[in-house]
């Protein structure tokens, strides 16, 4: 089956395109979509990077504006594309946004990740040897002291706890936090040159600069 995969260089996203080429899909290519300001849809920080993740699994990337985002799924029913892989979870907007236009024009939807349990999300990026770290957190009980932190052990045990405290959505569907994968084991790793912190009031993120390093 044909496929695209949405990626925004974040873990629930890249997640769900490896699945998918675990799932027999033949994924064409990323579509990256550079969001507006603010977007209730889209990553903000460090989508410029996204490419990088997907060099990890050695795909193609196109990229358009968000403003592109609704009229593109014509041009890839257009190039044959059977299918849309997308990293939701829990956001009943932008899945639901997704198998809408997916609808349309006669492709599947694949959110290999939907309405699972978080943490068992969080314990397959450990168990696949995904590395990510936090680049942005925006709710209470997460300080700046997160950001840069990696997914592992050490945070699925305090974000539970913070879970527990402040009612936050352990994977930041609800925009608590965002993450960017920097390697995946036997893929390569992307190199953090530098990492500008930039924090206003209680929520802040991370920019960064980065290269690529195939393993």
């Amino acid at each position: 089956m044909k496929a695209v995969s949405l990626l925004s260089g974040g873990k629930d996203s890249f997640l769900s395109a490896v699945i998918a080429m675990e799932s027999g899909m033949d994924i064409e290519y990323a579509l990256i979509v550079r969001p507006e300001k603010d977007s209730p849809m889209f990553h903000v920080p460090n989508i410029g990077n996204a490419a990088l993740t997907a060099r990890l699994l050695g795909l193609k990337v196109h990229e358009i504006g968000e403003s592109e985002f609704d009229t593109y799924f014509t041009i890839m029913h257009s190039e044959g594309i059977e299918a849309v892989v997308s990293g939701a979870t829990a956001s009943d907007y932008q899945h639901s946004r997704i198998e809408h236009l997916c609808t349309l024009e006669g492709m599947l939807s694949f959110s290999p990740l939907w309405r699972l349990n978080p943490y068992l999300v969080l314990e397959e990026l450990l168990l696949r040897k995904i590395e990510a770290i936090i680049v942005s957190v925006s709710a209470e009980g997460l300080e700046e002291t997160y950001l840069g932190r990696s997914i592992n052990k050490d945070f699925i045990s305090d974000i539970s706890k913070v879970e527990e405290k402040y009612k936050v959505n352990p994977l930041g569907e609800g925009g608590e936090y965002e993450s960017f994968v920097t390697g995946m084991h036997g893929h390569g790793r992307i190199q953090v040159i530098s990492a500008r912190n930039v924090w206003c009031g209680s929520s802040g993120y991370l920019d960064l600069k980065c290269s690529f390093e195939r393993s």
